[in-house]
């Protein structure tokens, strides 16, 4: 093979391999807002206003450029998109609409130099209400990288800590969750599986799983989105509350070692929690998504 026949075969090689490690990720900051930009696309944005309940990711676009998360529909408004709350905290609700009822309010959201590859936000917040004192605080460190055109990640790293002595009651309103697309739902044709291969609401609802994956197609093309948790989180790994209208979330708050009392902490106890999420194109076993927790759990 000549100089000139190598050259045009590796480039019509180099365009049919998925390239790793070279998409650009970019940030920009817009007062209460943080814009991620892959390659000059809008992924999502973090959104962190004091008119807000919570910081959220709001819209998730995945590699079609479609969102494949959903933002407060008229039966659940409280749900938005992918978050990061709690309800019956010391008697406040920091999940649900009402401001008044509890909020948890960014105090700073700084962008991190972090070369091209990734972004990384460091937020924190502080969860308070009128009247009563403010139970805890959370640092934030969210992480947002796209190893290929057909994967895109983000890393969400979270310290509470107690301000007082806290006491979270028994809820299903609890900690990391997503609610996908409509058009990505069970209900919608769509598939909910965890890394057993238990599929659904059914199969799915109250088990302990290291992940679950919500994937579903768009046009002739399917593409999805996993919750991932890291072994080092506390009372790994947590049992799912799942929903087939395309809710889930890892919420070991429902499932207390003691219903009655709840979880209790003490004042100035941290809890780490770790979780990665994973926007794809295919389904959980095309985009390999129990490969990549394997690479996540050795992170």
């Amino acid at each position: 093979m000549n100089y000139k026949s190598s050259f045009s075969f590796l480039c019509v090689l180099t365009f049919f391999l998925p390239v790793y490690g070279q998409l650009k990720v970019s940030a920009v900051k817009h007062n209460e807002k943080i814009d991620i930009l892959i390659n000059k696309n809008l992924f999502t944005s973090y959104l962190f206003s004091e008119e807000e309940k919570y910081p959220f990711f709001f819209p998730v676009n995945g590699p079609s450029t479609s969102g494949v998360t959903s933002m407060r529909n008229a039966n659940y408004p409280h749900h938005s998109s992918l978050f990061f709350g709690c309800d019956r905290v010391n008697g406040g609700n920091f999940w649900q609409e009402g401001l008044e009822r509890g909020q948890i309010i960014s105090l700073r959201a700084d962008l991190v130099p972090s070369g091209d590859n990734k972004v990384v936000i460091e937020n924190e917040c502080i969860w308070r209400r009128p009247g009563a004192n403010a139970p805890i605080k959370d640092f934030r460190k969210i992480t947002i990288s796209a190893p290929s055109n057909e994967l895109y990640l983000i890393d969400f790293d979270i310290t509470m800590e107690m301000l007082e002595n806290v006491v979270i009651e028994k809820t299903n309103h609890s900690l990391f969750s997503g609610r996908m697309d409509p058009d990505l739902a069970v209900i919608n044709g769509g598939i909910m599986v965890n890394a057993e291969g238990a599929q659904t609401e059914k199969g799915t609802f109250g088990l302990p799983s290291p992940w679950i994956d919500c994937s579903g197609k768009r046009g002739d093309k399917m593409e999805g989105m996993a919750i991932l948790q890291h072994p080092s989180n506390p009372g790994y790994p947590a049992p799912w509350f799942t929903r087939d209208y395309g809710f889930f979330s890892p919420t070991p708050m429902y499932w207390p070692k003691d219903e009655k009392l709840g979880s209790v902490y003490s004042k100035g106890d941290k809890l780490t929690l770790r979780y990665r999420v994973i926007i794809h194109s295919g389904n959980h076993e095309t985009s390999n998504i129990a490969r990549h927790f394997e690479a996540y759990k050795r992170d």
